[in-house]
């Protein structure tokens, strides 16, 4: 019984194509329209990823991060610097992340190298947020044990009432990174899981070339 409850979740991917002559030959043109298309229909959290990296003794891990802000120049997330990802981007700065906009039945995979956004890059978008993300940022140490939640909560109280009325610094524990793309993947579900795959990869003279994967 169990098992056919899980196979009862199959269903047909028939929504759209990906086909060479729409896709177009640059991956961030590409992008940039299925981000807007996702927008558009009402996907939720469409700036949603998964973020993947890798430990000094090579044990991967994954969580979902939201992403700020893409162009050529990379993809931009913001985090604790003392965070278990950060830790594992300093030992290792390749990372992998993953969009999935299941409703238009569509996936992207990125993988690349990270770098540290600028403290001024850092400092604006902070200061852009809400006051109580701010708050929590000064409050959290990410990743490490705490006792309770009233101690966070404490915490966050006392810093609100030493900055009333006051602009909050960022915390120079707080700020972004930066994914430069090495390979961009789109994926499209296709009618009996003939998905379609094209594949952007960087060359060693910054182009990129495009090529079709089997599903």
């Amino acid at each position: 019984m169990e098992t056919k409850r899980y196979l009862d979740q199959r269903r047909e991917y028939e929504r759209d194509s990906l086909l060479e002559e729409t896709a177009g030959l640059e991956p961030f043109v590409l992008f940039a329209r299925w981000f807007k298309e996702a927008l558009e229909a009402g996907v939720p959290h469409a700036n949603a990823m998964t973020l993947a990296t890798v430990s000094p003794d090579g044990k991967p891990s994954a969580r979902i991060v939201l992403f700020k802000d893409f162009g050529e120049d990379g993809f931009t997330f913001f985090t604790d610097y003392r965070s278990t990802k950060s830790e594992e981007l300093r030992s290792n700065p390749h990372g992998s992340l993953v969009f999935l906009w299941s409703s238009l039945e569509r996936q992207v995979r990125i993988e690349g190298k990270t770098e540290r956004t600028s403290p001024e890059d850092s400092d604006t978008y902070f200061q852009s947020r809400p006051r109580g993300a701010q708050l929590a940022a000064c409050t959290s140490h990410q990743s490490q044990v705490v006792a309770n939640r009233e101690l966070l909560e404490l915490r966050m109280k006392e810093l609100d009432q030493r900055y009333q009325e006051q602009p909050i610094p960022r915390p120079p524990h707080w700020g972004g990174y930066r994914l430069i793309p090495e390979m961009i993947e789109f994926w499209q579900g296709r009618p009996n899981r003939l998905n379609d795959r094209l594949r952007y990869q960087l060359s060693d003279q910054g182009g990129w070339t495009r090529q079709r994967l089997s599903p």
